[in-house]
């Protein structure tokens, strides 16, 4: 969970059900759905973008409006990298020791 204080163990009793559960066949609907999370390949997630294509000054990248599909594959693997050398450098880390 983190380093938090919370008021009750209620909260952190939902949270460990919520990933256990969240592992059982059908709960996330396809299969796949949990393929790219934060953690899953050791990185954190890369960000995520919706409509509409410019709010409050923030602009959706080109390669996500592209439709190519590798293109796009490259630049969520780069932004995933990028944060979690940012963020999480033990992460990063721990990353780059699989990979070596």
């Amino acid at each position: 969970m983190g380093d938090i204080i919370l008021s009750g163990g209620e909260m952190g009793a939902l949270m460990l059900l919520d990933a256990c559960i969240r592992l059982l066949p059908g709960v996330m609907g396809a299969p796949s759905s949990g393929d790219e999370e934060s953690f899953e390949s050791g990185l954190l997630e890369y960000p995520h973008y919706t409509r509409p294509q410019e709010w409050e000054g923030r602009t959706i990248p080109e390669v996500l409006r592209s439709g190519d599909h590798a293109k796009i594959a490259a630049w969520r693997k780069s932004q995933s990298e990028i944060d979690t050398r940012l963020r999480r450098p033990d992460l990063w880390e721990r990353h780059n020791g699989v990979r070596d």
